[in-house]
Protein backbone atom coordinates (compact mmCIF):
# COMPACT_ATOMS: atom_id res chain seq x y z
CA UNK A 1 0.00 0.00 0.00
CA UNK A 2 1.20 3.49 -0.84
CA UNK A 3 2.14 5.29 2.35
CA UNK A 4 2.53 8.95 3.28
CA UNK A 5 4.02 11.59 1.03
CA UNK A 6 7.31 11.39 2.89
CA UNK A 7 7.89 7.78 1.91
CA UNK A 8 9.78 8.69 -1.24
CA UNK A 9 11.84 5.52 -1.22
CA UNK A 10 8.68 3.45 -1.48
CA UNK A 11 7.43 5.68 -4.32
CA UNK A 12 10.71 5.30 -6.19
CA UNK A 13 10.60 1.53 -5.87
CA UNK A 14 7.04 1.31 -7.18
CA UNK A 15 7.68 3.80 -9.97
CA UNK A 16 10.61 1.73 -11.18
CA UNK A 17 8.20 -1.07 -12.11
CA UNK A 18 6.01 1.08 -14.37
CA UNK A 19 6.47 1.29 -18.12
CA UNK A 20 7.94 4.59 -19.21
CA UNK A 21 6.44 5.08 -22.68
CA UNK A 22 4.23 8.02 -23.64
CA UNK A 23 4.08 9.76 -20.27
CA UNK A 24 2.08 13.01 -20.11
CA UNK A 25 1.84 15.62 -17.41
CA UNK A 26 -1.01 14.97 -14.93
CA UNK A 27 -3.71 17.62 -14.63
CA UNK A 28 -6.05 18.12 -11.71
CA UNK A 29 -7.61 20.32 -9.08
CA UNK A 30 -10.91 21.07 -7.35
CA UNK A 31 -13.89 23.16 -8.43
CA UNK A 32 -17.02 24.28 -6.58
CA UNK A 33 -20.43 24.71 -8.21
CA UNK A 34 -23.77 26.31 -7.45
CA UNK A 35 -25.30 25.36 -10.81
CA UNK A 36 -26.18 21.69 -11.44
CA UNK A 37 -25.65 22.01 -15.20
CA UNK A 38 -22.16 23.47 -14.84
CA UNK A 39 -21.32 20.71 -12.37
CA UNK A 40 -22.58 17.97 -14.70
CA UNK A 41 -20.54 19.28 -17.61
CA UNK A 42 -17.34 19.10 -15.57
CA UNK A 43 -17.47 15.29 -15.40
CA UNK A 44 -15.22 14.77 -18.41
CA UNK A 45 -16.52 12.48 -21.14
CA UNK A 46 -19.42 11.28 -18.98
CA UNK A 47 -22.68 12.92 -20.06
CA UNK A 48 -24.89 13.58 -17.01
CA UNK A 49 -28.32 15.17 -16.69
CA UNK A 50 -29.12 16.17 -13.11
CA UNK A 51 -32.64 16.59 -11.77
CA UNK A 52 -32.71 18.14 -8.28
CA UNK A 53 -35.41 16.66 -6.07
CA UNK A 54 -34.95 18.52 -2.75
CA UNK A 55 -35.15 22.03 -1.35
CA UNK A 56 -32.16 24.29 -0.83
CA UNK A 57 -29.30 25.90 -2.73
CA UNK A 58 -27.36 23.41 -4.81
CA UNK A 59 -23.68 23.18 -3.92
CA UNK A 60 -21.13 20.67 -5.15
CA UNK A 61 -17.38 20.22 -5.01
CA UNK A 62 -15.57 18.23 -7.66
CA UNK A 63 -11.98 17.07 -7.41
CA UNK A 64 -10.56 15.60 -10.61
CA UNK A 65 -7.23 14.22 -11.72
CA UNK A 66 -6.03 12.94 -15.08
CA UNK A 67 -3.16 10.48 -14.96
CA UNK A 68 -1.56 8.33 -17.65
CA UNK A 69 -4.31 5.69 -17.99
CA UNK A 70 -7.05 6.98 -15.77
CA UNK A 71 -9.20 9.97 -14.91
CA UNK A 72 -10.59 10.10 -11.40
CA UNK A 73 -13.38 12.22 -9.92
CA UNK A 74 -14.40 12.76 -6.32
CA UNK A 75 -17.93 14.20 -6.25
CA UNK A 76 -19.54 15.84 -3.21
CA UNK A 77 -23.14 17.09 -3.44
CA UNK A 78 -25.48 18.52 -0.83
CA UNK A 79 -28.97 17.95 -2.30
CA UNK A 80 -30.93 14.84 -3.31
CA UNK A 81 -31.14 14.37 -7.05
CA UNK A 82 -31.69 11.95 -9.90
CA UNK A 83 -28.83 11.63 -12.40
CA UNK A 84 -29.08 10.10 -15.86
CA UNK A 85 -25.72 8.91 -17.18
CA UNK A 86 -24.74 8.37 -20.81
CA UNK A 87 -21.33 6.74 -20.73
CA UNK A 88 -18.71 6.63 -23.51
CA UNK A 89 -18.34 3.41 -25.46
CA UNK A 90 -14.54 3.45 -25.49
CA UNK A 91 -13.88 3.77 -21.75
CA UNK A 92 -14.14 1.47 -18.75
CA UNK A 93 -16.12 3.34 -16.07
CA UNK A 94 -16.48 2.43 -12.41
CA UNK A 95 -18.36 4.38 -9.75
CA UNK A 96 -18.73 3.88 -6.01
CA UNK A 97 -20.27 5.58 -2.97
CA UNK A 98 -17.96 7.30 -0.49
CA UNK A 99 -18.83 8.15 3.08
CA UNK A 100 -22.40 7.50 4.15
CA UNK A 101 -24.23 5.50 1.50
CA UNK A 102 -27.27 7.33 0.10
CA UNK A 103 -26.96 6.28 -3.53
CA UNK A 104 -28.97 3.89 -5.68
CA UNK A 105 -27.86 2.72 -9.11
CA UNK A 106 -30.36 1.18 -11.56
CA UNK A 107 -32.71 0.50 -8.67
CA UNK A 108 -30.09 -1.12 -6.40
CA UNK A 109 -29.38 0.65 -3.11
CA UNK A 110 -25.60 0.82 -2.74
CA UNK A 111 -23.82 0.05 0.51
CA UNK A 112 -20.52 1.49 1.65
CA UNK A 113 -17.84 -0.53 -0.11
CA UNK A 114 -19.93 -1.38 -3.18
CA UNK A 115 -18.57 -0.69 -6.65
CA UNK A 116 -20.48 -0.37 -9.92
CA UNK A 117 -18.73 -1.67 -13.04
CA UNK A 118 -20.58 -0.01 -15.91
CA UNK A 119 -21.15 -1.43 -19.35
CA UNK A 120 -19.49 0.36 -22.25
CA UNK A 121 -21.87 3.01 -23.57
CA UNK A 122 -24.30 2.36 -20.73
CA UNK A 123 -27.25 4.66 -20.09
CA UNK A 124 -28.52 4.43 -16.54
CA UNK A 125 -30.01 6.28 -13.59
CA UNK A 126 -28.28 6.98 -10.30
CA UNK A 127 -30.16 8.73 -7.50
CA UNK A 128 -29.31 10.09 -4.09
CA UNK A 129 -31.65 10.46 -1.14
CA UNK A 130 -29.69 13.34 0.42
CA UNK A 131 -26.23 14.82 0.57
CA UNK A 132 -23.76 12.33 -0.85
CA UNK A 133 -20.18 11.67 -1.85
CA UNK A 134 -19.17 9.32 -4.61
CA UNK A 135 -16.21 8.53 -6.78
CA UNK A 136 -15.78 7.73 -10.45
CA UNK A 137 -12.80 6.34 -12.29
CA UNK A 138 -12.61 6.38 -16.09
CA UNK A 139 -10.05 4.18 -17.81
CA UNK A 140 -8.92 3.81 -21.38
CA UNK A 141 -9.92 0.16 -21.88
CA UNK A 142 -7.17 -0.52 -24.41
CA UNK A 143 -4.43 1.04 -22.32
CA UNK A 144 -5.66 -0.43 -19.08
CA UNK A 145 -5.58 -3.94 -20.56
CA UNK A 146 -1.92 -3.32 -21.42
CA UNK A 147 -1.32 -1.92 -17.97
CA UNK A 148 -3.01 -4.91 -16.36
CA UNK A 149 -0.81 -7.31 -18.30
CA UNK A 150 2.28 -5.34 -17.33
CA UNK A 151 1.28 -5.76 -13.68
CA UNK A 152 0.57 -9.49 -14.18
CA UNK A 153 -3.08 -8.90 -13.40
CA UNK A 154 -6.14 -10.15 -15.28
CA UNK A 155 -7.64 -7.25 -17.26
CA UNK A 156 -10.65 -5.81 -15.44
CA UNK A 157 -12.73 -4.91 -18.51
CA UNK A 158 -14.57 -8.25 -18.53
CA UNK A 159 -18.27 -8.62 -19.21
CA UNK A 160 -18.84 -10.82 -16.14
CA UNK A 161 -17.93 -7.87 -13.93
CA UNK A 162 -20.79 -5.67 -15.12
CA UNK A 163 -23.17 -4.60 -12.40
CA UNK A 164 -22.90 -3.94 -8.67
CA UNK A 165 -19.90 -5.58 -6.99
CA UNK A 166 -19.03 -5.91 -3.32
CA UNK A 167 -15.28 -6.58 -3.00
CA UNK A 168 -13.72 -7.91 0.18
CA UNK A 169 -13.32 -5.26 2.88
CA UNK A 170 -9.50 -5.30 2.82
CA UNK A 171 -9.36 -4.73 -0.94
CA UNK A 172 -11.98 -1.98 -0.71
CA UNK A 173 -10.09 -0.15 2.04
CA UNK A 174 -6.84 -0.32 0.10
CA UNK A 175 -8.44 1.05 -3.06
CA UNK A 176 -10.23 3.84 -1.20
CA UNK A 177 -6.99 4.83 0.51
CA UNK A 178 -5.15 5.16 -2.80
CA UNK A 179 -8.13 6.93 -4.43
CA UNK A 180 -8.45 9.48 -1.62
CA UNK A 181 -4.71 10.06 -1.54
CA UNK A 182 -4.70 10.80 -5.26
CA UNK A 183 -7.63 13.22 -4.80
CA UNK A 184 -5.96 14.98 -1.88
CA UNK A 185 -2.80 15.47 -3.93
CA UNK A 186 -4.83 16.81 -6.87
CA UNK A 187 -6.54 19.22 -4.48
CA UNK A 188 -3.54 20.52 -2.53
CA UNK A 189 -0.26 19.25 -4.02
CA UNK A 190 -0.72 19.00 -7.77
CA UNK A 191 2.88 20.09 -8.31
CA UNK A 192 3.99 16.94 -6.47
CA UNK A 193 2.08 14.66 -8.85
CA UNK A 194 3.73 16.41 -11.77
CA UNK A 195 6.88 14.55 -10.80
CA UNK A 196 6.88 11.61 -13.22
CA UNK A 197 7.99 9.02 -10.68
CA UNK A 198 5.36 9.98 -8.12
CA UNK A 199 2.58 10.19 -10.71
CA UNK A 200 3.42 6.75 -12.08
CA UNK A 201 3.72 5.26 -8.60
CA UNK A 202 0.40 6.77 -7.54
CA UNK A 203 -1.44 5.45 -10.57
CA UNK A 204 0.09 1.99 -10.41
CA UNK A 205 -0.86 1.64 -6.76
CA UNK A 206 -4.43 2.71 -7.46
CA UNK A 207 -4.85 0.43 -10.50
CA UNK A 208 -3.25 -2.47 -8.67
CA UNK A 209 -5.64 -1.95 -5.75
CA UNK A 210 -8.53 -1.77 -8.22
CA UNK A 211 -7.43 -5.01 -9.91
CA UNK A 212 -7.45 -6.72 -6.50
CA UNK A 213 -10.99 -5.41 -5.87
CA UNK A 214 -12.23 -6.91 -9.13
CA UNK A 215 -10.22 -10.12 -9.11
CA UNK A 216 -12.76 -12.31 -7.24
CA UNK A 217 -16.41 -13.14 -7.70
CA UNK A 218 -18.03 -10.29 -5.79
CA UNK A 219 -21.22 -9.75 -7.81
CA UNK A 220 -24.20 -8.42 -5.83
CA UNK A 221 -26.43 -7.62 -8.78
CA UNK A 222 -25.02 -8.94 -12.03
CA UNK A 223 -27.50 -7.19 -14.34
CA UNK A 224 -29.94 -9.99 -14.99
CA UNK A 225 -31.90 -9.99 -18.24
CA UNK A 226 -34.91 -8.66 -16.36
CA UNK A 227 -32.97 -5.72 -14.92
CA UNK A 228 -31.35 -5.01 -18.29
CA UNK A 229 -34.83 -4.95 -19.87
CA UNK A 230 -36.11 -2.53 -17.21
CA UNK A 231 -33.01 -0.35 -17.67
CA UNK A 232 -33.73 -0.24 -21.42
CA UNK A 233 -37.32 0.82 -20.69
CA UNK A 234 -36.00 3.62 -18.46
CA UNK A 235 -33.56 4.76 -21.15
CA UNK A 236 -36.44 5.02 -23.65
CA UNK A 237 -38.51 6.85 -21.04
CA UNK A 238 -35.69 9.34 -20.46
CA UNK A 239 -35.26 9.96 -24.18
CA UNK A 240 -38.99 10.45 -24.72
CA UNK A 241 -39.18 12.77 -21.70
CA UNK A 242 -36.32 14.91 -22.99
CA UNK A 243 -37.63 14.98 -26.55
CA UNK A 244 -41.12 16.08 -25.47
CA UNK A 245 -40.22 18.27 -22.50
CA UNK A 246 -41.91 21.22 -24.23
CA UNK A 247 -45.20 19.28 -24.28
CA UNK A 248 -47.47 17.94 -21.56
CA UNK A 249 -47.66 14.25 -22.43
CA UNK A 250 -50.38 12.09 -20.93
CA UNK A 251 -49.51 8.59 -19.76
CA UNK A 252 -51.19 6.64 -22.62
CA UNK A 253 -49.32 8.69 -25.24
CA UNK A 254 -46.02 8.35 -23.39
CA UNK A 255 -46.41 4.60 -22.89
CA UNK A 256 -47.32 4.12 -26.54
CA UNK A 257 -44.15 5.93 -27.63
CA UNK A 258 -41.97 3.90 -25.27
CA UNK A 259 -43.73 0.65 -26.14
CA UNK A 260 -44.67 -0.55 -22.64
CA UNK A 261 -47.78 -0.91 -20.54
CA UNK A 262 -48.52 1.87 -18.05
CA UNK A 263 -48.19 -0.56 -15.13
CA UNK A 264 -44.72 -1.59 -16.34
CA UNK A 265 -43.55 2.01 -16.64
CA UNK A 266 -44.84 2.85 -13.16
CA UNK A 267 -43.02 -0.14 -11.67
CA UNK A 268 -39.76 0.74 -13.47
CA UNK A 269 -39.91 4.38 -12.35
CA UNK A 270 -40.60 3.40 -8.74
CA UNK A 271 -37.59 1.05 -8.83
CA UNK A 272 -35.09 3.27 -10.67
CA UNK A 273 -36.21 6.81 -9.76
CA UNK A 274 -38.15 6.43 -6.54
CA UNK A 275 -40.99 8.51 -8.01
CA UNK A 276 -43.86 8.00 -10.45
CA UNK A 277 -43.50 8.84 -14.17
CA UNK A 278 -45.69 11.93 -13.89
CA UNK A 279 -43.78 13.14 -10.84
CA UNK A 280 -40.47 12.76 -12.69
CA UNK A 281 -41.80 14.66 -15.71
CA UNK A 282 -42.91 17.44 -13.35
CA UNK A 283 -39.45 17.52 -11.73
CA UNK A 284 -37.79 17.74 -15.14
CA UNK A 285 -39.89 20.77 -16.12
CA UNK A 286 -39.42 22.42 -12.71
CA UNK A 287 -35.65 22.00 -12.92
CA UNK A 288 -35.67 23.43 -16.42
CA UNK A 289 -37.71 26.40 -15.21
CA UNK A 290 -35.32 26.93 -12.28
CA UNK A 291 -32.32 26.94 -14.63
CA UNK A 292 -34.06 29.49 -16.85
CA UNK A 293 -34.90 31.72 -13.86
CA UNK A 294 -31.31 31.58 -12.59
CA UNK A 295 -29.97 32.70 -15.97
CA UNK A 296 -32.64 35.29 -16.79
CA UNK A 297 -32.24 39.04 -16.49
CA UNK A 298 -34.82 40.13 -13.87
CA UNK A 299 -35.17 43.52 -15.55
CA UNK A 300 -36.47 41.97 -18.77
CA UNK A 301 -37.80 38.50 -17.84
CA UNK A 302 -40.82 37.54 -15.75
CA UNK A 303 -41.72 34.46 -13.73
CA UNK A 304 -44.96 34.09 -15.69
CA UNK A 305 -43.06 34.02 -18.99
CA UNK A 306 -40.65 31.34 -17.74
CA UNK A 307 -43.57 29.32 -16.38
CA UNK A 308 -45.41 29.43 -19.72
CA UNK A 309 -42.26 28.45 -21.61
CA UNK A 310 -42.09 25.30 -19.50
CA UNK A 311 -45.75 24.34 -19.92
CA UNK A 312 -46.92 25.65 -16.54
CA UNK A 313 -50.10 27.41 -17.58
CA UNK A 314 -51.54 27.96 -14.09
CA UNK A 315 -49.16 30.48 -12.55
CA UNK A 316 -50.42 30.18 -8.97
CA UNK A 317 -50.10 26.39 -8.94
CA UNK A 318 -46.63 26.65 -10.50
CA UNK A 319 -45.44 29.04 -7.77
CA UNK A 320 -46.75 26.78 -4.98
CA UNK A 321 -45.25 23.62 -6.49
CA UNK A 322 -41.94 25.37 -7.20
CA UNK A 323 -41.66 26.58 -3.61
CA UNK A 324 -42.55 23.12 -2.26
CA UNK A 325 -39.76 21.47 -4.27
CA UNK A 326 -37.00 24.08 -4.08
CA UNK A 327 -37.77 25.86 -0.81
CA UNK A 328 -38.08 29.32 -2.31
CA UNK A 329 -40.50 31.16 -4.59
CA UNK A 330 -39.68 31.50 -8.30
CA UNK A 331 -39.50 35.29 -7.93
CA UNK A 332 -36.69 34.90 -5.36
CA UNK A 333 -34.78 32.67 -7.80
CA UNK A 334 -35.22 35.24 -10.57
CA UNK A 335 -33.82 38.06 -8.42
CA UNK A 336 -30.65 36.16 -7.50
CA UNK A 337 -27.35 37.16 -9.05
CA UNK A 338 -26.68 34.88 -12.03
Amino acid sequence: MLGSLGETNNLDLIAGRVRRDGWHMPKGGSLTFSDPEDYATALGGVCVNLTITGAGDFAARLTRLRLQYSEIYWCREDLPRIAYFSLPADRTILSFPLGGASLAFAGVMLRSGDMVCHRHGERAHQRSTGACQWGLISLSTKEFVKCGKAMDRQPIASSHLEGVLRPARAETLRFRHSFRQACRLADTKIELIQDEKIARALEEEMLDALAHCLAGDHAVDALSKGRQHRAAVMARFEEASTEHIDQKLNMPTLCAEIGVAERTLRMCCAEFLGVSPTRYLLLLRLNRARAALRRANPSTASVAEVARNNQFLEFGRFAVTYRTIFGESPSVTLQRDP
